[in-house]
């Protein structure tokens, strides 16, 4: 037994709340977590997370942050509101540093791009406050550009015109930008 299935083993609640709209990996991710010893509860919505939460609080969740009726960190909230030591990782396919940034504030303590495997989310629920090893491949210059675009893009509440005008650039540019997939 290794020391993070050891701390599974000796948690008093392993009550896991996991929210994605995608029901294939929502399924095969469950299973993996029940694997692992989490008791868990899924949903498909953000309407869903909250009626769940309405029964019980979880000690551990795993939020998708983008959905069909939301955003996942509304779920983070209304988790942080009841409970303050339940350990929430966000999982999503649009990896921005603006929504990390948003994700951790609002509670989260861990922010995974998908796809992000089994393993990568069981660690990231159980690691104790320890700090995370430098990157092998750290983002380009490139990626580091486009996500402070992001970042400036998500605090104007994405208004691309006062975007462009805090960035100092024109606004048929950063739409240009804003249209392109993040650089590697």
């Amino acid at each position: 037994m290794t020391d993070l299935e050891a701390r599974i083993a000796a948690a008093p609640d392993k009550t896991l709340l996991l929210l994605d709209d995608d029901q294939a990996l929502r399924t095969r991710l469950g299973r993996a977590l029940e694997s692992r010893g989490f008791v868990v509860t899924t949903a498909g919505s953000v309407a869903e997370a909250r009626e769940a939460l309405k029964v019980s609080v979880p000690a551990f969740a795993v939020l998708d942050m983008r959905l069909e009726d939301g955003n996942g960190l509304r779920v983070v909230e209304a988790i942080r509101e009841r409970r303050e030591d339940a350990r929430i990782v966000m999982l999503t396919g649009y990896g921005a540093i603006a929504t990390a940034v948003a994700a951790v504030k609002a509670g989260a303590v861990d922010y995974l791009q998908k796809p992000a495997d089994a393993d990568d989310v069981f660690k990231a629920l159980m690691a104790a406050g320890e700090t995370a090893e430098p990157p092998d491949n750290p983002m380009s210059a490139d990626r580091v550009r486009w996500e402070h675009i992001q970042r400036v893009y998500e605090l104007c509440d994405h208004n691309v015109s006062e975007t462009a005008r805090r960035l100092g650039m024109h606004r048929r540019t950063l739409q240009r930008i804003l249209a392109k997939r993040a650089p590697r």
